[in-house]
């Protein structure tokens, strides 16, 4: 089973909708958006949940009140000014401390150093993952809740479980929606993968975030292809790209004009090669080939 990881530097490229495109041109392949902090590959491929998981990123303080004895031991330790004294009363005191849940970043000091063995630690809920079926075969995908953390957690389980799938179902093929940016997400979504193709678009915050993120990608000594979304919007920029890959040892395999196709199709909840029989369309496909040649 081979595995290319779809990214780019910055959000708004047009990443998920190549995705999409991809998925509609496999064949015999799992597909995992690993973009859990703003997933939307779902939109378009509509996926049936056929199994639903929480996630559970990390553990979370929370205070006992029937054991509380108000010492305010734990409040002293607190770096987070997470913890005060607005709980309900018991047998002993008035008042109890309580720990907000929002502030809490589960360092476990105040459990460590509670007198009264008051604070429990539990696992903390911070999204839900889902394994899905969907036209172009089975998906995994995840939502991770909102201010949550830990998405670079979530991604590893999502990939270990799309990968899991592959084998059981002999996929030969897992096409991945990465995150934007260079931050864990991503990190967690190229790690061990076969291929790596980076979308970018021509504007100066395109050019500069493909470099960081093409950076990232040869420190874990990945293949990376490029693919310049919208490329006639400034064709001058486009240009500086396909440059400044060559001199990377990076090839730059697409180059994608602005098309409203790719709106329409999202409209209706298609893809734009099942929307558009067009040129685009084509392109795409080019495009395509070009991966799976690179993937042998």
């Amino acid at each position: 089973m081979k595995e290319i990881v779809v990214i780019s530097g910055k959000g708004g490229t047009g990443k998920t909708s190549i995705v999409a495109a991809f998925a509609a041109l496999a064949k015999n392949a799992v597909l995992a958006d690993c973009d859990v902090d703003a997933a939307d590959l779902h939109l378009v491929l509509e996926p049936k949940v056929m199994q639903t998981n929480d996630f559970s990123g990390g553990k979370q303080a929370s205070i006992i009140a029937e054991k509380c004895t108000g010492c305010g031991k734990c409040q002293d330790m607190c770096r987070f000014d997470a913890i005060n004294l607005n709980g309900q009363a018991n047998d002993v005191i008035d008042k109890t401390f309580t720990i907000d849940p929002v502030s809490c970043e589960g360092c476990k000091v105040c459990v460590e150093f509670c007198p009264a063995d008051a604070i429990e630690f539990n696992d903390s809920i911070n999204g839900q993952w889902f394994v899905s079926d969907t036209r172009f075969g089975p998906m995994v995908h995840a939502k991770l809740g909102i201010a949550e953390e830990n998405s670079g957690k979530l991604v590893t389980v999502i990939r270990k479980e799309a990968k899991k799938i592959a084998q059981e179902q002999k996929k030969d093929l897992l096409i991945v929606d990465g995150s934007p940016g260079i931050g864990c997400p991503v990190i967690a979504s190229i790690t061990g993968a076969d291929l790596v193709l980076v979308v970018t678009e021509p504007t100066l915050s395109g050019k500069h975030d493909l470099d960081r993120v093409s950076k990232l990608a040869a420190n874990f000594g990945i293949e990376t292809l490029v693919c310049v979304n919208k490329a006639d919007i400034n064709p001058q920029i486009t240009g500086q790209i396909s440059k400044d890959a060559q001199q990377q040892g990076l090839k730059v395999i697409g180059k994608i004009p602005y098309d409203e196709a790719f709106t329409k199709a999202q409209i209706i909840k298609a893809s734009v090669v099942e929307y558009t029989g067009g040129a685009i369309t084509e392109q795409v496909k080019a495009l395509w080939r070009q991966v799976t040649y690179a993937l042998g």
